[in-house]
């Protein structure tokens, strides 16, 4: 933990009381239900290095909201958003969720992108018994009873992509991540993995997250000349990754990337066609449920025909009836109510439907493996067995060893 998110937990631990709040609640809740609203927390990067995937975030949340509302809102409240800005920064993130769930008393907060800014808010959410709806793939070994994670955790997207890779006939690997934890932490899944596998790691590089130059490690992939390169870069140092990969003659015929942080928004704004790469995700806006064409038309009618679907804001738009769901199944805003209920709760989701996980606050995901064609959309190449039950904690798997390498 930074210092300044520890400073942040101590004030908001120091800070509990007895505040009044709905009956039932736990904590120093301070959320009033008597109003026609109830206020809820949008917390993403507006601005800083994260913003190119996080502000899309925030816009889905807007539509489900607005859907939510002109249905008759949660047991009949309209919702009130409160808006901040992480700004790129866990610190900032930590800081902002206190303010949300201390000062402005919202029932649940939805947001938060990189895993070094959810481990921010993780303290701060905990020590308030608040509730925080986390909508993005991450690396799993994690559940807290104050967070419900609506993005994959690693056995729904980094072992199926692990899978396909061997199934394409990938004998070595290259790593490339931002240098913080959610990269880090993969990358020890995928080499114990790959060693099940039997596939050789060549090599294994990390750039700060702030840091768009690749130069040098990229020219340690052209060395190693690797059968895929595994991305598990961030934000907008894509981009430079992205440039220095082309730009030292590497391509999809060569080392091909398979990435788990770039969708449909990002694929177009990396400065360089990527036609014939891969990523793996839960969601794609080609996928055809009987929900999807409805999302993305009440999507694109709201912020433009351009404006393409992904994975993590179907996840953040999902989150959102999930916690009507739940919520309206609890008949109560109060977290307690809001976790005794959740277990079971299901949503017909854009991607399928899926449901929690009330033991560990994760949901059931359908895996998928999509190659980037010309539009930037995704051909899907690979679809797992039905929707995979959660595993954060990697317990079905034999070779996973949390203490090795």
């Amino acid at each position: 933990m930074s210092t300044a998110t520890a400073m942040t937990a101590a004030l908001v631990l120091s800070s509990c009381g007895s505040t009044a709040g709905e009956e039932g609640a736990a904590g120093s809740s301070c959320v009033d239900t008597s109003s026609d609203s109830i206020k809820l927390g949008f917390l993403q990067s507006t601005s800083g290095v994260m913003s190119i995937s996080e502000q899309t975030v925030r816009d889905s949340l807007s539509l489900a909201m607005e859907e939510i509302n002109a249905d008759g809102g949660i047991m009949g409240k309209q919702i009130e958003p409160i808006v901040e800005d992480g700004a790129s920064d866990p610190a900032i993130f930590a800081e902002k969720i206190e303010k949300l769930l201390t000062a402005d008393c919202v029932a649940a907060v939805f947001g938060g992108w990189t895993s070094a800014s959810r481990k921010a808010m993780l303290p701060v959410v905990e020590a308030n018994n608040g509730l925080l709806f986390y909508p993005v793939q991450y690396e799993g070994l994690e559940a807290s009873e104050n967070i419900y994670y609506t993005g994959a955790t690693t056995n729904q997207q980094i072992i199926p992509a692990m899978e396909f890779l061997a199934a394409e006939g990938a004998e070595t690997l290259f790593l490339a991540g931002s240098d913080y934890v959610f990269p880090r932490t993969a990358n020890k899944i995928i080499k114990q993995y790959a060693a099940e596998l039997g596939i050789e790691i060549v090599g294994e590089e990390y750039v700060p997250l702030d840091d768009d130059n690749w130069t040098t490690q990229v020219a340690k992939i052209v060395a190693a000349e690797p059968d895929f390169v595994f991305n598990t870069i961030n934000g907008s140092s894509n981009v430079g990754f992205i440039k220095a990969y082309y730009e030292q003659g590497l391509g999809p015929d060569t080392s091909p990337i398979i990435s788990v942080s770039i969708a449909e928004e990002e694929a177009p704004a990396m400065g360089h066609p990527v036609t014939g790469q891969y990523a793996a995700w839960n969601y794609f806006q080609s996928v055809e449920t009987p929900t999807n064409g409805d999302f993305i038309s009440a999507y694109q009618d709201k912020y433009g025909a351009g404006r393409p679907t992904s994975d993590p804001m179907e996840a953040a738009y999902t989150s959102l009836y999930l916690y009507k769901n739940i919520v309206e199944k609890a008949e109560s805003f109060a977290v307690d109510d809001v976790n005794a209920a959740s277990d079971g709760v299901s949503f017909d989701a854009p991607e399928g439907t899926v449901v929690i996980d009330g033991d560990n606050h994760h949901i059931s995901k359908t895996a998928l493996i999509g190659q980037i064609n010309e539009d930037n959309q995704f051909d899907v190449v690979f679809t797992s067995d039905g929707p995979i039950e959660p595993d954060p904690f990697l317990e079905g798997y034999d070779w996973w060893d949390p203490a090795g390498e």
